[in-house]
């Protein structure tokens, strides 16, 4: 009778433990999820900001646009608080501006880890259309 119960017992551990490890990996799934979602809404207002400044340095410019960043985060006015260019990342993502120049500009947040960090890449280029594609087709 002995053996029975810690046979049963056994039983009753090992369940518990395959339950816990299933509810543990549905939480740690929605919580990646979670994260991807708001690093890519982050992208997406960051990528606003650019441009917000960019937009409004050509319009006090008289329509030119800055040739680097500098001019809009160190000039004065300050167009834009914090340069995204020369910071490795920001919450998984990494921003780039391909083209900055007088006539306009092509800039994108593209995350780390495709499908951990972000599953979208956007680019936003001049006029403001922000265009967004799967980051694992890049």
């Amino acid at each position: 009778m002995i053996i029975n119960r810690k046979a049963r017992s056994f039983v009753t551990i090992m369940i518990v433990i395959g339950l816990s490890a299933l509810l543990l990996r549905t939480v740690i799934q929605k919580v990646i999820i979670y994260n991807i979602e708001r690093n890519q809404s982050l992208a997406q207002v960051n990528l606003k900001l650019f441009y917000t400044a960019l937009e409004n340095y050509a319009k006090d410019n008289k329509g030119v646009y800055p040739t680097n960043i500098n001019q809009l985060t160190k000039g004065n006015p300050v167009y834009l608080e914090r340069d995204y260019l020369a910071v490795s990342s920001v919450r998984g993502y990494e921003y780039d501006c391909q083209r900055l120049d007088g006539a306009g500009y092509n800039c994108s947040a593209a995350p780390i880890n495709c499908n951990l960090t972000g599953k979208k890449v956007f680019t936003i280029s001049t006029g403001g259309l922000i265009i967004s594609e799967d980051c694992d087709k890049k």
